[in-house]
This record gives C-alpha cells, sequence and structure tokens, in this order.
C-alpha cells in the first residue's frame, strides 16, 4: 500500500456513512468517495437504458458506456453520470429498491471496485460502502464498521425521503432496508461482513458530533494531528 491513508467505512444502509465520511473529508482534508452513490448510478443507467441484468455480456456492453466522475461544489460533492449531475435521482426509491439487485453483480462490482482502488492509490481517502475495508482495501489504515437500530434508522431515511415523495409510508421505507440488508448481507459477490479487524460504531443514540469525535480519535494517530 502507498503512504497514502485510506479510511474504510462499511455498514448497513442509512447508518450515517455518508454523513460521517464527508465530515470526516473536510476535518481532516482528506478526498471523500461515495461508493454507494456510485453504485446507484450504475443502477439508474440501467433502468434508463433497460438494461438486461441476468445477460452478462449485455451488463458488460453496458458498463463500457457507464463512466462516473464526482465534482466538488463548496461542501457538497456531486455525482456524474457521463456528464449529467444525477446527484438528486440516484436517491429516488425507484433507484433504492433496485441498487442492491445490480451491485451484487459480478461484472459490476469488479468495475467499480476497479476504479474505486485508483482513486486511492495517490491520495489520502474516506471511502464509505458495503466491502471497502474487506475487498476493496482490506489494507486500509483504519475501518469503521457502522450499524443502528433497523427502526431508527428507517425513521432517518423516511425524513429524508417524505420530504420529495409525501405520499410514501414508514411501513415502505422499512420494508425497503430489510430487503437491502438482506440482499447486502447475502449476496454471493462481496457481501457485506464487519472485517476482523475493523471498529464498531453503533450511531444509534449517538449525536452527529460525538460520531465524528469517535471515528477522529480513531483516526489521527495514523495523521500526526
Amino acid at each position: 500500500m502507498s503512504n497514502n491513508i485510506v479510511v474504510a467505512i462499511d455498514g448497513y444502509s442509512s447508518c450515517g456513512k455518508s454523513t460521517i465520511a464527508k465530515a470526516l473529508a473536510k476535518k481532516l482534508h482528506f478526498v471523500y468517495i461515495d461508493t454507494g452513490a456510485m453504485y446507484r448510478a450504475v443502477t439508474l443507467y440501467f433502468l434508463r437504458n433497460q438494461v438486461d441484468t441476468t445477460d452478462a455480456a449485455k451488463v458488460t456492453e453496458a458498463l463500457d458506456n457507464v463512466h462516473i466522475t464526482f465534482r466538488s461544489e463548496g461542501e457538497q460533492a456531486h455525482i456524474l453520470l457521463n456528464g449529467e449531475d444525477v446527484s438528486d435521482e440516484i436517491r429516488e426509491m425507484h433507484v433504492a429498491s433496485n441498487v442492491s439487485k445490480v451491485a451484487a453483480i459480478r461484472e459490476v462490482r469488479h468495475a467499480m471496485v476497479k476504479q474505486q482502488q485508483l482513486m486511492g492509490k495517490s491520495i489520502n481517502i474516506i471511502m464509505d460502502g458495503r466491502d471497502i475495508g474487506t475487498t476493496v482495501f482490506p489494507d486500509a489504515q483504519v475501518k469503521l464498521f457502522m450499524t443502528a437500530d433497523p427502526k431508527i434508522r428507517a425513521e432517518r431515511r423516511y425524513k429524508e425521503l417524505v420530504v420529495k415523495n409525501p405520499e410514501i409510508t414508514m411501513e415502505e421505507v422499512f420494508d425497503n432496508l430489510a430487503l437491502r440488508d438482506h440482499d447486502d448481507t447475502t449476496r454471493e459477490e462481496s457481501p457485506l461482513v464487519q472485517a476482523d479487524d475493523a471498529i464498531i460504531l453503533d450511531n444509534s443514540h449517538l449525536t452527529p458530533d460525538e460520531q465524528l469525535d469517535f471515528a477522529l480519535g480513531k483516526i489521527k494517530p495514523f495523521t500526526g494531528q
């Protein structure tokens, strides 16, 4: 591994992985890479283009046409799919309902992992996802595994979604999270699992500041700060 520092944050959906990752990146002046957004962007492309996800050849062909980049605007990180800013659309329910199945496809994971590893070769990064500490960067200096009570996670996600979709119900959100947990932990390709050397961060009853302080305490010994 290079001399640069990699912080790997894994965990369940709606545990606030991206929130703490962004806060850490800002505090430490690291680059934040949202891998979940990458898989969501691929899912959006597949949905738009009606890609047959059961056909490996069609999936590989489609992936050749998927170009993902990140752009920072102030404190906001935007994800671009073939040059189009899809930061908002990838958070909608039609994408959320399909992302776990798309992310489980071997060809998709290999393509994204390759991109992610290239990103972490020369710069200090904070990367969050499902398999960062186990598959993408097994030698990361710091690994955090985030979890929280399923009901609390559903409440957090509901508050985000209901603003844009007043028709959505708490039951729908809870069921979607349960399905994603099942898909993420049981898929054959790089399932969600806690790395042996990962530090558990259960944020069920922690404030954002308390989470940040906890994580900084684990990272700073490697930064000399």
